[in-house]
């Protein structure tokens, strides 16, 4: 049913739970996988609600997001081939993580993307915003999300 799957995560316990699903469901299937995570940029201005850092401050942090990015991915990758699916990693950085998550999985030519939801309510979800629901309004694929 389905030949390739995106796995959207952060690294959180919660979103180790799309992880394990999306990786079960890929072998279920026989499908590839493509775990992605997205890295924000660090704000530059005041404005933008960073604090004010010498650009080799920034670099370091940034590089730091990376870093922590590219161990979470790396986790993913051997748990996939452990359990026998074939998995490419990818890291993009930008502050347009549902945007991200839905070009990606465009681009990888994804019919599936997995992905965890906090279910955040009310104020939270107002002031924090929701990337799960912005993917499941603006992506043409299914999008499985779990809780």
């Amino acid at each position: 049913m389905f030949q390739r799957i995106l796995i959207a995560t952060d690294g959180s316990t919660l979103s180790r739970k799309a992880v394990a699903t999306g990786i079960a469901l890929a072998a279920q299937h026989g499908a590839d996988l493509v775990a992605m995570t997205v890295v924000p940029r660090y704000p530059k201005a005041y404005f933008d609600g960073a604090m004010v850092f010498a650009p080799d401050d920034i670099a370091r942090i940034e590089k730091q997001w990376a870093a922590a990015a590219e161990e979470t991915l790396a986790t993913v990758a051997t748990r996939a081939k452990s359990s026998g699916v074939k998995v490419k990693t990818v890291t993009v950085s930008s502050d347009l993580v549902a945007e991200s998550i839905v070009a990606a999985a465009k681009k990888h030519k994804c019919d599936l993307i997995v992905m965890a939801s906090h279910g955040r309510k009310g104020i939270k979800r107002l002031l924090l915003g929701s990337e799960t629901q912005h993917v499941l309004t603006h992506s043409t694929l299914p999008v499985l999300v779990l809780r």
